[in-house]
This record gives structure tokens, sequence and C-alpha cells, in this order.
């Protein structure tokens, strides 16, 4: 086959799959809403259960309620007839994925939901089968043309979408945020990416603080323990009012021979930058970078002078946040 018309498959397995979403997306009905609604009310967990492609398709989507709040998992098919139905409680939904509904690994499970008043959502293409019969909630998903002709595809991404839907349905309606999506996602890169300031920020005595009225003399000792290369300066109510950073120490003292005994406030760079404490840690960066610093004070609500913490550009690149 000629490489250009690789493309062309390409494009008519894609345009097969838009056409089983767009009559997915035409079909949804109240039976969505009811889905949604179970899921909401459940007081424990959602068992997604599926067999061949439409197995991994239930896996995945289990994999996304789990990630955005709606604790679920992914129960085999197979297993399920050999002791692992243990596993479902009378509080749990399940929501079983057939393209024909009559898989006869499916029936057990079917079989077992019905007879412990178990809730079951069926997630099935044939108005005739035995899911689709038995289902407490029935979600149809209309019948497409499977790309090649052989093996699931327009199916697997109808249910798939589905799965999606429903999964993002019950988020916002739980008002499920980054702050909380942050929770469970506490590794990799996009753990990373949610990270506030506050997560990563110095605090307390790990904070450079000196008096506005304190000679530099004394100053320095503070500077070289802290090791941050920078010092905040505050007045008598501990207000926030200016940063001394090594580079201002270098050009001072080219500029002067008196740099010990001269006070901080006459060195100090008023107004330092400041970002609140809730603020993606990304956004800190992006400051500094557009800033071209290396530090910020962090504060709180609106009390930009009352600085409760610091940021600096080593913290958030050990943080792999970019």
């Amino acid at each position: 086959m000629k490489k250009k018309k690789f493309i062309k498959v390409a494009k008519e397995v894609i345009d097969l799959e838009i056409k089983a979403l767009v009559k997915l997306r035409n079909n949804l009905n109240n039976s969505f809403n009811l889905a949604v609604q179970h899921i909401l009310k459940c007081q424990s967990k959602i068992v997604l259960c599926g067999v061949g492609k439409s197995g991994l398709i239930a896996n995945k989507i289990a994999s996304t309620f789990s990630s955005v709040g709606t604790p679920a998992f992914y129960l085999s098919a197979n297993d399920s007839s050999h002791g692992d139905l243990g596993s479902i409680s009378k509080k749990d939904i399940l929501i079983l994925i057939s393209n024909s509904g009559e898989t006869n690994e499916l029936k057990n499970i079917i079989q077992f939901a019905n007879r412990n008043k178990i809730l079951l959502i069926g997630i099935v293409s044939q108005k005739k089968s035995v899911l689709y019969r038995s289902a407490d909630i029935k979600l149809f998903i209309p019948k497409a043309i499977e790309a090649g002709g052989i093996i699931p595809t327009s199916s697997t991404t109808s249910q798939l979408a589905l799965g999606d839907a429903l999964a993002i349905a019950a988020m916002k309606q739980r008002k499920f945020n980054k702050k909380d999506f942050k929770k469970i996602h506490p590794a990799g890169s996009l753990g990373a990416q949610l990270k506030t300031v506050e997560d990563i920020m110095l605090k307390d005595n790990a904070i450079p603080f000196v008096n506005e009225n304190v000679k530099m003399k004394d100053a320095l000792k503070i500077l070289s323990s802290k090791r941050l290369g920078f010092l905040l300066v505050r007045d008598k109510k501990k207000l926030t009012r200016g940063i001394i950073t090594d580079g201002e120490l270098r050009r001072f003292s080219q500029k002067n021979q008196n740099l010990h005994n001269t006070s901080v406030r006459k060195i100090m760079t008023k107004n330092p930058i400041g970002i609140n404490k809730n603020e993606l840690a990304a956004k800190a960066l992006s400051l500094m970078n557009n800033k071209k610093i290396t530090s910020l004070c962090v504060y709180e609500k609106k009390n930009k002078l009352k600085t409760i913490g610091v940021i600096h550009i080593h913290n958030i690149l050990q943080s792999n946040i970019s």
C-alpha cells in the first residue's frame, strides 16, 4: 500500500468514529441523568466490568472515575465467576459494558447483581440482549460501523466517550477542582504542575527576616546563615518593606566603602514582589521569569505586606515544575 493511502485509511477510521460519536450524542436521554444521579448518591464504590475490548474500556473508565473523586475499580469478568463477585457489595453500583449484551462471562455477574439487588447500569448496543433487559438503568449506544469491519473500534470509542461523560458530569456536580485533583495525583509531572506556592514555600525560621534599622554588619550574619541570597526587610510592625539581594550588596559595595555601618533600609529595594500562597507554583515561576528575579514573598488573602513565606526558584526547580 502506498504511503498516501495510509492517510486515507486513517481519515476513514476517524470519520467512522466521529459518526458513531455524533449518533451517541444525539441518543442521550434521561437515562444518562439517572445514572449520574445514582453515581453521586453512591455511598460505596463504582464497579466496572466488561469482556475483551469492552473490558479494557471499563478499566480505563474506572481509572477516570477514581481520578476525579468517584471511588471505582475494574472487575475482571473471567475472575468474577471464580470468587471475585465477593468484592461487590450491596451498596456498590455495577456498570457492565458490552457491545452485544450477550457475552457469556457477564451473565453470572448480571444474575448476581439482580439477586442481591445491586444497582446495575448497562452500557450496551443491543436492546434485545440479556444485559439491556436486566439493567436497572440502560445506557444505549447506537449501532455503528466498525472501522475495518472486523474488530471493535467505533463501538469502543463510543463506550469510552460515554464513560468519560459520566465521570465528568459527576465531577462537575461535586465541584471537584484542581486542589482536589492534586490531593490524589501527588506524583508525576501532572501532580507537580498542580502544586501551589504554599506546598513548596519556605516558612517560619527559614525566612531571612531583618529589621529595617539593623546595620548591615549584623544583617550579613543573617544572610550567611539562611543561605538564600537575599534578605527580607520588615518594620517594627513586622510588615515587609523591602528586599536586599546579593547582587544589590555587590553593587553597593563597589560604590561605597562603608557597607557594614549602613542601615538596611538605605540599601533595600522597596515593595518586593509577592504572590498569594494559593497560586500555582508554575505561576510563581512564570512571574520570576518575567520579572527576572529569583525569589518571591508569599502572602495570604490580601495581606500583601504580611509575609508568611518565601519561594526561591531553586524550590520550584527541585519540585520538577516548569
